[in-house]
């Protein structure tokens, strides 16, 4: 395998990445040039939503190429185009053989959610101590139990249970957390997202913890409110798409049952509380690294 490296400043960072992908590269990264120096630039956007600019005034531009006949070729190529005006190649190296597969694996250990309760890569064997298990591989959807929001979720669905509820993953991504509810006894757990990769994901994910979900698939598949709800609304998204969803999952719960949000920043717990005021109260019942928890329940008839 080898490696195409380009300088290029920010506002040719999408075309030169673009026609590095045409050209026929394995894959493409940007990163900082200045990076672990003084003039090094801050850039990063909220999780699930895209950054705020391409790149940075300086960028480096890495493509990887299964031969170096294909690298030095996209070179080439691409110093003949107007976009690449600014831009400089920086070189060819060869990147030494690995066991990629293997490689990747390494990054991803079991994750703790209490002491008994763990997410477990499907190469790995379940810590001894735990009783309550779901094997979960990286993909395409959100929700693999590494970040804050998901550990979150999951530890109060471990806390505080949900045996023998009806229970709603809104935004479902991976599954995760409706596989963590059918895990703690829920009666039934339905998961929708508008994303049909997730939906995918989370049906193939189920089955491979031997779960049985009910609906999963669209939110415009969710029967209307007055079917009698559900006693735990799930949802891990964004701040902003919670403030809009809040008439909407806050009708999905049934007296006496529990709304659970996550994906929203410590600084976003008022927006939050003012958009769901008219419904339900919500408190903050949990915080990690920045994110926050936030809970509310349906006073019961």
């Amino acid at each position: 395998m080898y490696e195409l490296s380009l300088l290029c400043p920010e506002d040719s960072v999408e075309a030169l990445s673009d026609a590095l992908v045409t050209l026929s590269a394995l894959s493409v990264s940007v990163e900082d040039a200045d990076a672990h120096t003084d003039a090094e630039q801050a850039l990063f956007g909220e999780p699930g939503m895209p950054p705020p600019k391409e790149g940075w005034q300086r960028s480096k531009v890495v493509a990887l190429f299964d031969t170096d006949v294909q690298a030095l070729e996209a070179s080439v190529i691409l110093q003949e185009q107007d976009f690449f005006a600014g831009c400089v190649t920086l070189g060819i190296a060869q990147l030494p053989d690995q066991d990629w597969v293997r490689l990747t694996q390494s990054q991803f250990a079991p994750v703790q959610i209490t002491p008994d309760f763990w997410i477990v890569p499907t190469w790995h064997e379940p810590p001894a101590q735990a009783q309550h298990i779901i094997r979960l591989d990286p993909g395409l959807a959100f929700g693999t139990g590494t970040h804050p929001t998901t550990r979150m979720c999951l530890r109060w669905v471990a806390q505080q249970g949900c045996l023998g509820q009806r229970v709603l993953d809104y935004g479902c991504g991976s599954g995760i957390l409706a596989i963590g509810a059918a895990k703690y006894g829920a009666a039934q757990v339905d998961a929708v997202d508008i994303d049909a990769a997730a939906v995918t994901a989370t049906q193939a994910n189920a089955l491979a913890n031997q779960v049985g979900l009910g609906l999963v698939g669209l939110p415009d598949q969710l029967p209307e409110p007055n079917f009698g709800g559900y006693g735990l609304v799930l949802a891990n998204i964004l701040a902003s798409p919670l403030k809009v969803l809040a008439p909407l999952l806050c009708h999905h719960v049934t007296p006496g049952g529990a709304l659970v949000l996550a994906g929203i920043l410590e600084r976003q717990a008022d927006e939050l509380k003012a958009a769901y005021a008219p419904y339900l109260q919500l408190e903050v019942a949990d915080s990690q690294e920045g994110w926050i928890l936030m809970t509310a329940r349906k006073a019961a008839l």
